[in-house]
């Protein structure tokens, strides 16, 4: 690179641009991804058709304890934020192509490990939710629920690693295909088993889980056989010795860790949101879930530009591009500004009429009406925390995100928010509870923009990023040398 103050070796690719590549096909693929689980929390007539206020509140509490099933997901895509850092810059700059496939193989193994303690609590939930005082006969369901969803997470964390190991050598659609291919499918498995099986609510985990494996099964075989794939050489084989390398692995943990904290701490506050909407009553309970709904898919969009954002600024880190490096996490975050002014002003636009998609409650409405401002406001600092994220993460600066995360959340915005909502001599009532939100998201978005623009020197950062690939290098030779002595 003709910036560069490095010189390029043999593994250097030729980068031919410096802008953010690969966004469109990502986009789709996390939305897609969304409408997975997403599918569940439309209601569903043949189960809940009573009209009584108790059964209506039943459901949408139930659908809002479910949403994401946060740890297990977060494990899936924190975790692998490991491989933005790792996996994008060991491609350009790595002692040999096939140190990605290394990588990925000990995300896999390790994130499986991760996972272990998250099966276990979700196996035995009924406590934790009887704890914030939620019905008895809802968390025993939820449980039920959860210990059927066990079943696919290990499938979900291999779909999700197998899809950073493409990305980070730059074949962003294929994924996007796979879901595009399952999701129709994973439909399908909802209404059979859902409906024609005696199963009923409990067929949709089940038809989840199940299109989970397909997910990681049809991405495998597309991968084996895909000519792009083969042309970059990235494969080397199951190699558990190098897998297994303690030091690369805890260097690993070192990224993976943040990460599922970065991840996790904005969900997890969100999931509080939720809980503390189940008690201001039925109606901002239902105008909660058809928010909280809406946001999650919205937020595929920053998330999306995010995850091009990350690999483009990890490889051009790892190819010893410091000044294309620093024109991509920019234009990432031009992008996620641009995106996210539509999204506000579309949602501004619609907000009397969008609740009506979802319930024909005029007071349902009438509050979704109210609250939704208050959501599009956030939208363009959203897709700069999303934008932004995802430079740090090709960085290797995960633990950044999740300290702003913490500090906004629940420092800040968390208190302030049910401060607003249940104090008597305010009252603001859901409204409050986002308001929180709203804060702490222009925190965490103005927050890392600064910490991109103000705070990264990247000459440092390429000098980093070749150290991590050195040291690797350095651990396979040693590995390898002990397994022929």
């Amino acid at each position: 690179m003709s910036d560069s103050p490095y010189p390029p070796n043999e593994s250097t690719p030729l980068l031919p641009d410096n802008n953010v590549t690969g966004g469109d096909p990502t986009l789709v693929g996390l939305s897609s991804s969304s409408s997975l689980t997403a599918i569940t929390n439309f209601p569903d007539p043949e189960i809940v058709t009573q009209d009584s206020g108790a059964v209506r509140l039943d459901f949408k509490l139930f659908r809002s304890l479910l949403w994401d099933s946060t740890p297990g997901w977060c494990v899936a895509l924190g975790g692998t934020t490991a491989l933005d850092t790792l996996g994008s810059q060991s491609f350009t700059g790595g002692s040999h192509k096939t140190d990605l496939s290394i990588h990925f193989q000990r995300c896999v193994i390790i994130l499986w490990i991760l996972l272990i303690p998250v099966c276990f609590l979700w196996a035995f939930i009924e406590p934790v939710l009887l704890a914030f005082g939620q019905p008895a006969h809802l968390c025993r369901d939820v449980q039920q629920f959860l210990r059927i969803l066990i079943t696919g997470a290990p499938g979900y964390i291999g779909f999700e690693s197998l899809k950073k190991y493409l990305q980070c050598q730059g074949i962003m659609g294929a994924s996007t295909t796979v879901l595009l291919i399952v999701s129709p499918i994973n439909i399908a498995l909802n209404i059979a088993l859902v409906h024609y099986t005696p199963l009923g609510l409990w067929g949709s985990p089940l038809a989840v889980s199940i299109t989970y494996w397909l997910c990681f099964i049809i991405l495998g075989i597309w991968t084996s056989l895909s000519a792009a794939h083969k042309q970059n050489g990235t494969w080397g084989g199951v190699n558990l010795l190098l897998v297994l390398e303690l030091k690369s692995c805890v260097e690993f943990l070192k990224l993976a860790l943040p990460g599922i904290l970065m991840v996790g701490t904005e969900w997890a506050a969100f999931e509080i949101v939720a809980l503390a909407a189940g008690r201001l009553g039925e109606i901002p309970l239902a105008a909660q879930s058809i928010i909280m709904t809406t946001d999650q898919i919205l937020n595929t969009l920053p998330f999306g530009i995010g995850v091009a954002a990350s690999t483009r600024v990890g490889n051009l880190i790892g190819a010893r591009s410091p000044t294309g490096a620093k024109i991509a996490a920019h234009a990432a975050a031009l992008l996620s500004v641009i995106v996210g002014t539509f999204v506000m002003l579309a949602m501004m636009a619609s907000k009397d009429v969008y609740g009506l998609l979802f319930s024909d409650d005029r007071d349902v409405v009438g509050l979704v009406s109210k609250v939704m401002p208050l959501v599009a406001s956030f939208q363009v600092a959203d897709g700069l925390a999303g934008s932004c994220g995802g430079v740090l993460r090709g960085q290797g600066r995960q633990h950044l995100g999740a300290l702003f995360n913490i500090i906004a959340y629940y420092v800040l915005a968390l208190p302030m928010g049910i401060t607003m909502a249940f104090h008597p001599k305010i009252n603001l009532g859901l409204q409050g509870l986002w308001i929180g939100q709203v804060v702490a998201l222009f925190l965490v978005g103005i927050g890392e923009y600064c910490v991109v623009w103000l705070g990264t020197d990247w000459n440092l950062e390429v000098a980093k990023g070749m150290e991590r690939n050195r040291e690797e290098a350095k651990r396979h030779r040693l590995a390898s040398a002990d397994s022929t002595s």
